[in-house]
């Protein structure tokens, strides 16, 4: 090609484009159950509902029949059949084959939504639900891939595919399938924590994975317990090493008066087949501390037998047992608790011949039975042909190539594990008492909450001290596959006695939830209640944009208002209530951390962070923050602000009953709030007195005075409107949790807006000769109610000097109004704008903005003293502050602007007029 050649790439342009991918793991915007969530821009194929594109959906219903009995819109099998036939678009197909692919996985899931994105026409979220996040992504990629491959070469092509989740090679719709199938097989839980998750989930106790394997979370707070198979918090540890000591485990037992067989320790071929001399043919040889019956052979009735036998169970274990052999049938007894709850006969792999096929031949047809798997994920486990299986024919004169005449039971191995191929028999309804009491003490002297007894003798329902016979082992963490699906007999849901162990002092695991959000308040509310819960005794764990508490103390640092700060407090082991600020960010990304609250609060909606993530209304934003009502369980409340008209709109939605609360006086009370109380609802309200304000509670139609407003510190003797209405929110969610009201009023008597109660919320520092207030007043509503205050205390100041700031994710208008707003309220302006402040926006654009908004609303330019970063714009508001003046400073980094107020030293320059201050200057624009 020559220099001046232009490359021409004719390749064809992906079509569908992938936006954006989340997973929502809580109640979220769209709905209450856990969804992925993948924005895809359609392109031209916004003109291709599947009506115009012939043999598309018959196609797609060949590959996934399942579709055919998918109701959609129509709510009867076959109704997704008809949209697509009447023509729907293709988001809409992702959505339904995703879920269609999960159910072909065993996942139940049907609940999915496909929405186009306001203003961005031929954008879809595709929504669907999951049962495992990364099969669910993974999921959604083959979903889209799979309608992708059957569109029409020129409209084909996807962009984007690797955002959502990894995969091997090019699409082809069978080995995708498998890569799938294999990617859940590897996550799935085994048979043993399933039961337990599916128990859990029935009893609505909370279940969370914590690792790729099988250790799982049940319930929160203090009654969390954890579990991995049938090992829980309860097992001890001590109990578990003697398990797995099978000598020492035996000689506890006989000290005991149990039986068990006689047996020796050896640690070489040699004296294992001493041992089996002394001990009496025929004999069995096992690994000191194996399991799953790996390296277990049984009737070894020869030296050459022994000397095998040993070295079989040397590979699985550092020394040997030889003991001697109990006749009869491998029984496995369940102990939970201190009782039997069920037990199963094992019998060893083993297949039955036809008069035509070998050995062999028949172990693979006895493998394509459904419920047999690799390892121990499924019910019955695969049967491998290896040198024990060899060996063990070779005894009874067999190898995999002969064949078994009909009818004739062909035993493989020596020992009935699942594990090795083994099938179970139910026999619960058989034990003899003698043999129950046994196996209790069993499980007793060892120590284990939880016990597999492995029980030989020649009749179960007969007392072993008849039969002869006894206990072999003692296990920890046993498996609960041969009770939950015996190969015969009754089914035993055995998780149920694991349940009712871990969980004796509380139902459902969970601890109260409280849940609160707003535009403005969250912070303070959140502060004050946790303030009243400890106050009354509780350990309480909190989330705020100032961190993660627990009873006061810190433990995380910057702003932990979001999902993932709430789940460290759900799971921290020794709180007792959970008190969570939830901000829009936290649900917009990813939802609530929670599946249902017990108490969720919305303190207001104002006209902030519009513009983004799709939220451009204050209604939009109203949707957004009724999710945490919207979670709020039957028997739970849902406490709003009877002021606000988007808030209180929520109690069409709202969960559980409603306590409103509000600031207005009697006679200014809306109609809804009137007939609320008059029909016996609950309200907090604020009224007027003689000497001031009084707070009120009210519900079963009596109104019962509390305390006055003036005896809550943190309200300013009333000036601070907002926190009374904080307050209020506070008592609300106190008064409908229980919470006396002698303990409510003597907390928040003792709440206050010092920095060491309540960082950045109206901290106020008077050691300099004039009085700053540290506040984080972010949006122009937040920055009026601060206005309020501090006109009601401006009386007593020369002047205000206020240093302002906001984020530049927030609209234009947004960001001039918080400079009109500051116009009015300060006789002197320094603005701010920090590195991180500005989100995409060129330096100066946020000061421009600010200060137009300042100007247009009749600031003189000279009122206006500096744009600079945060820690240079408070100094230059110290020292331009004279003598009896007011500063406040509305701020973002709260610690180390409240160390730079204390640590400030007034020095000459103070002494300066706004004039003659030196100031770093940020240009404006």
């Amino acid at each position: 090609m020559s220099g001046n050649e232009v490359h021409r790439d004719t390749s064809p342009l992906p079509r569908i484009r992938v936006v954006d991918v989340r997973a929502f793991r809580g109640p979220h915007l769209y709905s209450m159950t856990p969804m992925v969530q993948i924005r895809i821009d359609l392109g031209a194929l916004e003109a291709f509902p599947t009506d115009k594109l012939p043999g598309f959906s018959e196609q797609v219903v060949r590959l996934l029949p399942g579709l055919a009995a998918h109701g959609c819109s129509y709510g009867v099998p076959g109704g997704f059949v008809r949209r697509m036939q009447e023509g729907t678009w293709l988001g809409h197909v992702v959505e339904h084959a995703a879920l269609e692919l999960q159910s072909m996985l065993g996942h139940r899931v049907t609940r999915g939504k496909t929405r186009s994105v306001k203003g961005s026409p031929g954008t879809y979220n595709v929504m669907f639900a999951y049962k495992d996040e990364v099969v669910g992504l993974l999921a959604g990629r083959v979903a889209l891939e799979l309608v992708d491959s059957l569109l029409p070469a020129n409209l084909n092509g996807v962009e984007g595919l690797g955002d959502i989740a990894e995969a091997q090679g090019q699409f082809e719709f069978a080995a995708r399938l498998q890569q799938l199938r294999a990617l859940a097989a590897e996550r799935a839980l085994g048979p043993t924590t399933a039961s337990l998750v599916r128990e859990a989930e029935r009893r609505g106790i909370p279940a969370a994975r914590m690792d790729d394997t099988s250790l799982v979370l049940l319930g929160h707070g203090k009654h969390q317990k954890r579990i991995r198979a049938s090992c829980s918090d309860l097992t001890s540890e001590i109990a578990t090493e003697i398990a797995s000591d099978k000598d020492l485990t035996k000689f506890l037992l006989e000290q005991a008066g149990l039986p068990v067989p006689r047996g020796q320790l050896v640690r070489s071929a040699q004296d294992a087949i001493a041992a089996a001399a002394r001990l009496g043919y025929p004999v069995v040889t096992k690994p000191l501390d194996g399991n799953h019956g790996n390296g277990v052979n049984i009737r070894l009735g020869t030296e050459d037998e022994v000397r095998w036998g040993f070295e079989q169970a040397r590979e699985h274990g550092r020394s040997v047992i030889v003991e001697q052999h109990f006749v009869g049938s491998d029984h496995r007894i369940l102990v939970i608790g201190g009782k039997v709850v069920a037990l199963a006969e094992r019998v060893p792999a083993h297949v039955v011949g036809d008069g035509r096929s070998s050995v062999a031949e028949l172990v693979e047809e006895t493998n394509r039975d459904p419920r047999r798997g690799e390892g121990h994920s499924s019910v019955l486990t695969r049967i491998e042909i290896d040198e024990c299986v060899e060996h063990f024919l070779s005894k009874s004169q067999l190898t995999i190539s002969s064949v078994p005449a009909p009818g004739q039971m062909v035993f493989l191995r020596p020992t009935a594990n699942l594990s090795t191929g083994g099938t179970a028999i139910d026999r619960t309804e058989e034990i003899h008492p003698e043999n129950t009491l046994i196996a209790r003490r069993a499980a007793h002297i060892v120590g284990l909450d939880i016990a597999g007894i492995d029980f030989v003798c020649p009749d179960i329902s007969r007392p072993v001290s008849e039969t002869g016979g006894g206990i072999i082992e003692v296990n920890a963490g046993p498996g609960f596959r041969m009770h939950l699906e015996p190969s015969s007999g009754r089914a035993r849901n055995v998780a149920r006695p694991v349940l009712d162990l871990l969980f004796r002092g509380s139902k459902d695991g969970r601890i109260p939830i409280f849940a609160i959000t707003g535009t403005n308040g969250k912070s303070t509310t959140a502060r004050m209640l946790a303030h009243i819960l400890q106050a009354n005794g509780a350990t309480v764990g909190l989330t705020s944009t100032t961190g993660v508490y627990l009873n006061g103390e810190r433990i995380m640092t910057g702003d932990c208002s979001g999902p993932q700060s709430a789940r460290i407090v759900l799971r921290e082991p020794g709180v007792d209530v959970a008190v969570l600020e939830c901000a829009r960010g936290g649900i917009l990304r990813e939802g609530l951390a929670f599946d249902t609250c017990d108490i969720g609060a919305v303190l207001n909606v104002h006209g902030d962070h519009l513009g983004l993530r799709g939220i451009d209304t204050i209604e939009d934003l109203a949707e957004v923050k009724s999710v945490v009502v919207e979670s709020v369980r039957r028997g739970g409340w849902s406490i709003l602000n009877a002021d606000d008209v988007h808030t209180s709109a929520m109690s069409c939605d709202a969960g559980g009953s409603i306590c409103y609360f509000s600031l207005a006086n009697r006679s200014e009370w809306p109609g809804f709030l009137r007939s609320h109380l008059a029909d016996g609802g609950r309200a907090v309200t604020r009224e007027r007195s003689r000497d001031g304000w009084d707070i009120f509670i009210h519900e079963d139609g009596e109104s019962i005075f509390l305390m006055s407003v003036d005896e809550i510190p943190a309200t300013f003797e009333g000036s601070a409107e907002f926190n009374v209405a904080n307050s209020l929110a506070a008592i609300a969610m106190a008064h409908c949790h229980g919470i006396p009201a002698a303990t409510i009023r003597a907390a928040l008597a003792d709440f206050t807006t010092s920095f060491e109660q309540s960082p950045g919320r109206l901290n106020v520092f008077d050691g300099h000769g004039f009085r700053t207030i540290v506040d984080y007043a972010h949006n122009p509503e937040g920055l009026k109610a601060l206005g309020n205050l501090v006109s009601h205390m401006r009386r007593g100041y020369q002047r205000t000097i206020g240093l302002v700031a906001i984020p530049g994710d927030r609209r234009d208008c947004d960001i001039r109004e918080m400079g009109a707003v500051a116009s009015r309220i300060f006789d002197v302006i320094v603005f701010k704008e920090d590195e991180q402040e500005l989100r995409g926006r060129a330096h100066g654009a946020i000061a421009r903005l600010l200060r137009e908004g300042a100007l247009n609303a009749g600031c003189a330019p000279g009122r206006i003293q500096a744009v600079c970063p945060e820690k240079e714009a408070v100094e230059v508001c110290l020292q331009l502050a004279r003598e009896n003046d007011l500063v406040v400073l509305t701020v973002d980094n709260i610690e180390a602007v409240w160390r730079q107020v204390t640590g400030f030293v007034s020095g000459a320059p103070s002494r300066r007029g706004p004039d003659e201050t030196q100031v770093p200057h940020l240009r404006a624009g």
